[in-house]
């Protein structure tokens, strides 16, 4: 079992920081530009464009892109009593958690007889992108349509690559039906996107387009950001572990190694003071890694991007976490509470060994659509903030007005704009 980097934070030399720090793939000669283009192809042909792509990438023929309602109810029907108690429970944890994140209207006097407020309203539309591929993801619909169905979001539409059945993942489907999707659609990649963001003849055009995805995925949601909200552009999965003597070695390198199991490009990094857990995660690691089911995923990403970080104190350690600024941070300390104040720059925190990355990911109710590679100092993970929006309103009694004239009148000729002046004054008499 090889690591990127496995030393002393002293020894790190300038291009292993940044190979740690600056974690965005390196983009595929002609990614963006292709993306570019399969935007402006479903903008201009929708449907048809669709289809190719379906043809091209998922090797489906697709006569209806829609999926229609009673096959998400007929496979919520098919699954395992226990999967969908998982997924019940899931579903509503996650709609407790985002429920109590809704925002409330503001309302105050700035002056006399000036009342100014702010009051917040669902957008019309979402969509939703559930990724497909080799794997599905339940837990991906869940995490995208029950926060907006909480927000009051009245279209819902979720977006998925089709196998070569024509049809997401079963798995997917009964998700829709859980979550309170309201349509379903087969469709995957940036074509997803470009459909959700600007409608074809099947797709409803939406308001946000939110959820993970590959390169493609995110790239096509970095272009439509302009004409749409979106969460965060996101990356492959990651993890900084920091640790004391406390920790349990074998619950740091399974951390570690699950993050590792997403993706060859995920990151996993140890940032520890002591030298006795560094070596007892380290010879942890080259066990479950040994054992592991997806060992070549696993072993490739922690040789990419995979890290024993040993520091001189804890406070050293925080530090470097906070330049990490990782999706998940894992807090496995004596005093984990005290050490999140100063890793302000993560996703989501997991205080003290028994919070697994697990728990987060499916069950807990918090949401697992995070930002990666460092964006975390920037973004938000996806709340009910990405499906709603304020306005602000402004009620001026005439007292208030004629005390007002004067004073905006000098303002506005001060920049030449007199018909503002002329209209402000024009408030000072009944």
């Amino acid at each position: 079992m090889r690591l990127a980097f496995d030393a002393p934070l002293e020894a790190m030399s300038p291009g292993q920081r940044r190979l740690l720090l600056e974690r965005r793939p390196p983009e595929e000669a002609g990614v963006r530009a292709a993306v570019a283009a399969i935007l402006a192809d479903v903008r201009a042909r929708g449907d048809e464009a669709l289809r190719e792509l379906a043809r091209e990438h998922d090797q489906a023929e697709l006569d209806v892109l829609e999926v229609p309602r009673r096959r998400w109810r007929e496979a919520a029907r098919r699954l395992p009593a226990d999967v969908t108690a998982a997924l019940e429970r899931a579903a509503a944890n996650i709609a407790a958690f985002h429920r109590a994140q809704l925002p409330a209207d503001r309302e105050m006097e700035t002056e006399p007889g000036v009342a100014v407020g702010r009051r917040w309203v669902p957008l019309a539309a979402a969509g939703v992108y559930a990724p497909g591929g080799l794997a599905a993801y339940p837990s991906s619909v869940l995490m995208g349509v029950i926060p907006a169905r909480e927000a009051g979001v009245g279209e819902v539409v979720v977006c998925s690559p089709p196998g070569p059945d024509g049809e997401p993942p079963e798995a997917v489907m009964a998700a829709c039906a859980l979550a309170g999707a309201t349509r379903l659609f087969a469709v995957g990649g940036a074509g997803a996107v470009a459909a959700m963001a600007y409608g074809t003849e099947s797709v409803p055009a939406v308001d946000a387009v939110v959820g993970p995805g590959n390169r493609w995925v995110t790239e096509a949601k970095r272009q439509v950001a302009g004409d749409v909200v979106i969460d965060a552009p996101a990356g492959p999965s990651e993890i900084a572990v920091v640790a004391d003597d406390t920790a349990p070695a074998r619950l740091v390198a399974l951390e570690m190694v699950a993050q590792a199991e997403h993706d060859p490009d995920a990151s996993a990094v140890l940032i520890t003071p002591s030298a006795r857990l560094a070596a007892e995660a380290r010879r942890e690691l080259g066990v479950i890694v040994a054992g592991a089911a997806r060992r070549r995923v696993v072993s490739e990403a922690l040789a990419t991007r995979g890290a024993i970080v040993l520091t001189r104190s804890l406070d050293e350690a925080t530090g470097f976490a906070r330049a990490y600024a990782p999706e998940h941070l894992a807090l496995y300390l004596a005093d984990p509470d005290a050490a999140m104040e100063h890793v302000p720059t993560a996703g989501t925190v997991f205080l003290g060994p028994a919070s697994s990355v697990a728990f987060g990911d499916y069950m807990t109710g918090a949401n697992h659509v995070l930002p990666t590679a460092g964006l975390s100092r920037s973004y938000s993970g996806l709340s009910t903030d990405h499906f709603v929006r304020a306005y602000t309103w402004q009620r001026i009694l005439p007292e208030a007005a004629a005390s007002l004239a004067r004073p905006v009148a000098r303002l506005a000729r001060l920049e030449g704009l007199p018909g503002h002046a002329e209209t402000a004054l024009a408030r000072m008499t009944p």
